[in-house]
């Protein structure tokens, strides 16, 4: 038994380890593209302040809380990385474009039930 799979289901061939890499993906862009998305919703709301005391801290609380997300979100990825080192998982591996849409792809064949080409590998 290889020690890549930990969990290896008999109708699809996806083991557990590949759809937790995929959702810890996800979930991780995600969180850094919210990020972003509310650093420039607070910088429009303050640039459209007019000098309201309320308003520009209304956006600068939404900026400040966006960095501290992102920040967050950039400890989490170097945590997956650790803990994946540490327990031979490739956690990080997953974080590129590509390998994700690959990943969609082939869950969303599998369960409607259409056929791959062999070619189409994760790696």
């Amino acid at each position: 038994m290889e020690n890549d799979v930990i969990i290896s289901t008999a109708n699809n061939g996806f083991d557990f380890v590949d759809i937790a890499n995929f959702f810890v993906a996800i979930a991780i862009i995600a969180s850094a593209a919210l990020s972003v998305i509310y650093i420039f919703i607070g910088g429009i709301n303050f640039i459209l302040s007019g000098g309201q005391e309320d308003k520009i801290k209304k956006a600068v609380h939404t900026i400040r809380y966006a960095v501290i997300g992102l920040i967050v979100t950039i400890f989490a990825v170097t945590i997956i990385a650790i803990l994946g080192s540490i327990f031979n998982f490739n956690l990080v591996s997953y974080l590129s474009w590509d390998k994700i849409t690959k990943m969609m792809n082939i869950i969303i064949d599998r369960l409607t039930g259409t056929n791959l080409p062999s070619a189409v590998t994760l790696e």
